[in-house]
């Protein structure tokens, strides 16, 4: 058995187990819908976090790259974080694609989503990771190019140093202009705090989303793995940000 057919099994295997309850993923759902974010505990088994936990950390030796820019479609927000490429980890992962090529575990994103959950028609946003660990860094407010992402929280500092995320819910991405500081004023702003080994559910393109900068030369580590939706496949995507990001 290949190591992709390996992996969908476990994960078929613990899903089944672990969200059995119809009940609680109908609620899960709901919650994701509402808020654009779910928190989904248990997703994957806690041997399978900690191999790809430590997937993440040899690629990162191998393969970060540090960036401090702004970017003019999301309002000129900042990226203060070092960064590893979808292409990288493709070159030098076997787990991380398997875990991501899973049907099993786009079966039950699926279900939360409450529509069909699609490999991400460009193959550089499918899965990057990223490291932040000094004092200020962030990943400011943006939008993600498609519809649905997933991210494991590799590590987490303690709440009090930040790093935690922000979302506003139900809004819409204009890069030409992207009226960030409208959305701000005019909406709530939500806070979701993280521990290590959690992952959560984002409706990426829809809420607007930052990470909090970190106020110490703490690490907060995170692989994002995106997918798409039926409307993703059908529209024309452009890339600055990502580009920005990993070129």
């Amino acid at each position: 058995m290949s190591l992709k057919e390996t992996i969908d099994q476990r994960l078929a295997e613990h899903l089944k187990t672990r969200y059995a309850d119809e009940h609680a993923v109908r609620k899960l759902s709901q919650h994701f819908r509402r808020e654009g974010y779910v928190k989904l505990p248990g997703l994957v088994s806690e041997d399978l976090f900690q191999e790809v936990s430590t997937e993440v950390h040899r690629l990162l030796d191998l393969h970060e790259k540090r960036i401090d820019i702004q970017l003019a479609e999301t309002g000129n927000s900042p990226r203060y974080m070092s960064t590893i490429s979808q292409q990288a980890i493709a070159k030098d992962s076997e787990l991380i694609p398997a875990i991501y090529e899973s049907q099993a575990l786009m079966d039950f994103l699926s279900r939360l989503a409450a529509q069909p959950v699609l490999q991400c028609p460009w193959e550089e946003e499918k899965y990057i990771a990223i490291r932040q660990h000094k004092k200020g860094d962030t990943h400011g407010w943006h939008w993600g190019d498609f519809s649905f992402t997933v991210i494991w929280i590799i590590e987490a500092p303690d709440a009090k140093y930040g790093g935690q995320l922000q979302c506003v819910p139900h809004t819409d991405w204009n890069k030409e202009d992207p009226r960030v500081e409208e959305y701000l004023q005019a909406h709530p702003i939500r806070t979701w705090g993280h521990v290590t080994g959690d992952l959560y559910f984002l409706r990426s393109d829809t809420t607007l989303h930052r990470t909090i900068p970190l106020n110490a030369d703490k690490t907060r580590i995170i692989l994002n793995t995106c997918w798409g939706s039926e409307s993703d496949s059908k529209k024309e995507a452009t890339h600055e940000t990502m580009h920005a990001m990993f070129d």
